[in-house]
């Protein structure tokens, strides 16, 4: 498996990937899924804010891809980013959401960033608890019921991973 920057031409298993999760899980609160158009804005958004967006692909299928965004927009959250993992359906529990993990955790670091937030969603969600975990996210909090999907309330864990120094030194 490679893992490397997701590029232009990945955009549409991308897509295919992330709708998968947007109607038929809680990954995700999106309710619809994003044509591929919106796809394309969101990656360019994040890749034009020079952030890691990346793939992991096997024999050129890609299996699951990931990026960073900021956590917040306004300017005290600047050294915090939010992660974004998604895997391909039948592809979950073979490393992919690890490995797209781990490179995005080494080049956010690379990058001085402080700290990664993961605002997973749905607390039975144990896959994507456990992949943070694995590689030391902690668990920071439980927004009980702030989303509404598929005809219940669900919630959303908050984990956490500080970078480099973290809170240590200042930035």
């Amino acid at each position: 498996m490679l893992v490397r920057p997701a590029a232009a031409q990945d955009l549409p298993a991308i897509q295919s990937i992330y709708a998968h999760h947007v109607l038929h899980g809680l990954a995700s609160f999106e309710e619809e899924a994003a044509p591929l158009e919106e796809m394309r804005r969101r990656f360019e958004a994040v890749t034009g804010d020079g952030l890691p967006y990346l793939v992991a692909e096997e024999q050129g299928e890609v299996l699951g891809y990931g990026y960073c965004t900021l956590y917040r927009t306004r300017s005290a959250y600047r050294h915090t980013l939010e992660d974004s993992i998604y895997v391909k359906q039948g592809k979950q529990g073979k490393g992919v959401g690890k490995a797209v993990l781990a490179e995005l955790i080494s080049r956010c670091t690379a990058l001085n960033y402080r700290q990664i937030i993961a605002v997973i969603g749905d607390s039975a969600n144990a896959g994507s608890i456990a992949v943070h975990a694995s590689l030391g996210f902690v668990r920071a909090g439980n927004l009980r019921s702030t989303g509404y999907k598929f005809g219940r309330w669900v919630d959303a864990v908050l984990m956490q991973l500080p970078l480099g120094p973290g809170d240590g030194t200042k930035p």
